[in-house]
């Protein structure tokens, strides 16, 4: 990030000043911090592993941000920054419940009445049974609110793929919500 401090008197005597590390990602932190958590939570399904993503995101950013080739980027960098480490949190996941024991039922906690309830919405259980890249096109599209542009950035993949995994997992929302009313 930059910042242009004109002297008084002078606007012909604009300077350009690179800010440090602290100053920026405080900037973003304050201006950015909530979008990413909620983005995070959509993506992993677990707000406080969300909280820990973006943190980590952020730590990561002010560690190498000497290294960062475009300071205005930042924000792009930071939301695929959280994309990535939630794809890492779900696969590590799936590794974690592939080798779990298998242990008898217990009897479900109070937690998890309160978070079944949260799942019983339709669009979170239809969102939530969609392929990876189909959910994470449609969360970044209609919750971040982000163009196709910038969801090929954060995905890392082509314009014309963020298209195709939005119109199929609409598609395939509509079916299932279909089927419920």
């Amino acid at each position: 990030m930059t910042e242009t401090l004109v002297a008084r008197g002078t606007p012909a005597a604009a300077v350009v000043v690179a800010w440090d590390a602290d100053q920026a990602v405080t900037a973003l932190y304050s201006a950015n911090y909530r979008s990413l958590v909620r983005l995070a939570a959509m993506l992993v399904r677990d707000s406080g592993t969300a909280e820990e993503v973006v943190q980590d995101a952020f730590v990561a950013m002010h560690g190498g941000w000497r290294r960062l080739r475009d300071p205005d980027k930042a924000l792009s960098y930071l939301r695929q920054s959280v994309v990535n480490r939630s794809r890492s949190v779900l696969r590590h996941r799936a590794v974690v419940e592939k080798y779990a024991p298998k242990g008898l039922p217990d009897a479900p906690s109070a937690e998890a009445g309160a978070i079944g309830e949260l799942e019983r919405s339709a669009v979170i259980e239809a969102l939530s049974g969609l392929p990876a890249r189909q959910r994470e096109a449609l969360v970044l599209r209609y919750y971040a609110d982000l163009s196709e542009a910038e969801i090929a950035r954060t995905m890392g993949i082509s314009r014309g793929a963020v298209k195709s995994h939005t119109a199929r997992g609409m598609t395939a929302l509509r079916n299932v919500l279909e089927q419920f009313s």
